[in-house]
């Protein structure tokens, strides 16, 4: 069987893209997508992959709006968020606490690295994120969001807004412009992690529901190949115990939820159907 696919350039992934490790019972056919995320708007509106990597906030916003998908327990991306904040340090020193009425720019307002981040700055350092001004540059992967955040003029960058003084954050970028200085200071993300014990879970895999229904001993397959490619790697493979991917699990679910990109907190349970809720 030959299964339409969307994976991007990782350690866990390269064993899997590069041929080193097959399967005789499927081939992969892998789609060239630059970034991946540009793949993730066509699989949400169109299903036009039957396994595919999936941003964990995109995959929240589908299920609720009923996208046949389903969660595979395979993580392919996971960091730290706080290094991808940034401020312009040539108009004045500003905090993650001094956020309160100010401009913030971000590529789209349902990004996952946007959705950590913003929650972060809700939870943990009391930010109103309804009095910020959010500026964005492109609209969400799911059709069906109604986004009412404003959009930047057309042709503009993100970061060169930053610069200009248009903006006065931007979340999800990182650059080494002299002006701009992380919004974060040093040891904010070691105490972060030491409090809450999550790794932030970035982009995961999905798989169609269809295959899932018609082919479990496929999907099992899928799952045993992604296994197998990240053990190739495992010193630069996000390594998740099942306890660890359910706690960074259930705080993405929260803080989405806290942002209205869903509208209610899943159980994390639901994110998988019957067969990948048994896969290990």
């Amino acid at each position: 069987m030959r299964l339409r696919t969307l994976l991007g350039d990782h350690p866990c992934t390269a064993a899997l893209k590069n041929g080193s490790i097959r399967s005789d019972s499927i081939t992969l056919d892998f789609a060239d997508y630059s970034p991946t995320h540009k793949g993730f708007k066509p699989m949400v509106r169109e299903q036009a992959f039957d396994v595919s990597e999936m941003a964990i906030v995109t995959y929240l916003m589908a299920k609720s709006f009923g996208k046949p998908m389903v969660l595979l327990p395979c993580v392919v991306m996971a960091r730290s968020q706080h290094a991808f904040a940034l401020y312009n340090a040539s108009l004045g020193t500003l905090t993650p606490a001094g956020l309160n009425n100010k401009r913030v720019g971000i590529r789209s307002f349902t990004t996952t690295t946007g959705a950590w981040l913003r929650g972060i700055l809700a939870n943990d350092y009391g930010v109103d994120l309804d009095s910020i001004d959010w500026i964005t540059f492109e609209d969400a992967h799911v059709a069906e969001f109604r986004d009412t955040t404003v959009r930047a003029p057309q042709g503009r960058q993100i970061v060169e807004m930053l610069i200009d003084g248009e903006l006065d954050a931007v979340l999800g970028e990182k650059s080494d412009h002299p002006d701009l200085k992380p919004l974060f200071r040093g040891g904010e993300e070691k105490s972060w992690f030491a409090k809450h014990q999550v790794m932030p879970i970035n982009h995961m895999v999905v798989i169609s529901e269809a295959l899932s229904a018609r082919h479990p001993d496929v999907v099992r397959e899928v799952f045993q190949l992604l296994q197998q490619s990240a053990a190739d790697a495992p010193t630069a493979s996000p390594q998740f115990s099942a306890e660890a991917m359910r706690r960074s699990l259930e705080m993405i679910i929260r803080y989405t939820a806290q942002q209205g990109l869903i509208p209610r907190e899943f159980v994390v349970d639901e994110l998988f159907d019957d067969l990948t809720r048994t896969l290990r």
